[in-house]
């Protein structure tokens, strides 16, 4: 395996062009892809580009800033599929946990951002900042910008007096409709088949409140026992859906395509979509837990 500390087989590249500061994470635009990182106090943080796999380390740039706690980049020619990490220094690297922060450019670190997930997660995490795990890290994947109107344009909306609210588990729910088809069952497809779609109408339902859909990873604890969080309580990924939900979770692209046609169904149907989510605490944990993303990129 590459090791991403070794400057032979990693280029890197001065050609980070200054960008734009603004929309956080990163986006295709202008022929190329504009990336925007928010962080109070670290001194440098460093787009990592990897092959499409997230196993080898190709090149590094890094971000302009910070500038109001933002850095910033443009890397031209750069577009969809684009697989990458970030690498975030700080002061005094040696006593950061003792500070409350965790930098440490040693750890590649997943874009909060992130709309498409690469890799998968195992514990143990790692040795904290006593080897380079980049191969092992989380990686972000640039998509392409969604064809068409943005869903919520044509969104339904009912009046308070009239919501009929169902709050419900993706996969407990359409595990266990009669109605559905077996390969469906468990998966966002499964929501929007015509059966489920079905199932609501005779209940009344204006609205679908979706206990966590989003991208989630298991507690140390449980996964030790060889358990999974069913409820999905331990967020990682905020901007991308959870891919144990989809017909085929090995491919993020695909998970979100199926993400999106379940939404863009459920509104067509007068079906309102609204999402349960947790901000209060991620995978991360305390100051015990992994540095994955959010903490390696400040406290």
């Amino acid at each position: 395996m590459e090791d991403a500390r070794d400057t032979d087989t990693v280029d890197i590249n001065p050609t980070m062009q200054p960008g734009r500061m603004a929309p956080m994470g990163a986006h295709v635009r202008d022929g190329g892809v504009n990336f925007c990182v928010f962080s109070a106090h670290a001194l440098r943080i460093e787009v990592c580009v990897f092959d499409a796999h997230g196993q080898h380390e190709r090149a590094r740039h890094a971000l302009h800033g910070p500038h109001d706690q933002v850095f910033h980049g443009f890397l031209p020619k750069a577009g969809p599929g684009l697989v990458y990490g970030l690498r975030a220094a700080g002061r005094d690297a040696s006593n950061t946990r003792e500070l409350g922060n965790a930098f440490d450019p040693l750890n590649v670190l997943l874009d909060p951002c992130a709309r498409e997930i690469v890799g998968t997660f195992r514990w143990p995490a790692g040795e904290d900042g006593a080897r380079d795990a980049a191969a092992q890290a989380l990686k972000a994947r640039v998509t392409a910008a969604p064809s068409g109107r943005s869903p919520r344009i044509n969104a339904p909306h009912h009046a308070t007096r009239d919501l009929v609210l169902y709050e419900m588990h993706v996969k407990g729910f359409s595990r266990l409709l009669p109605d559905l088809p077996e390969h469906l069952r468990g998966t966002y497809a499964g929501l929007a088949h015509p059966a489920s779609i079905a199932h609501f109408k005779s209940l009344g339902v204006t609205t679908l409140s979706l206990l966590p859909v989003h991208y989630a990873i298991d507690e140390e604890a449980l996964a030790a026992r060889g358990l999974v969080n069913y409820w999905g309580y331990n967020t990682l990924g905020f901007f991308a859906p959870n891919p144990r939900y989809a017909c085929h979770p090995a491919d993020p692209t695909a998970v979100n395509a199926e993400f999106r046609a379940m939404v863009h169904t459920l509104h067509a149907h007068g079906l309102e979509v609204v999402l349960d989510v947790v901000y209060n605490h991620t995978a991360e944990g305390d100051q015990r837990g992994p540095t994955l993303s959010f903490r390696g990129l400040d406290h």
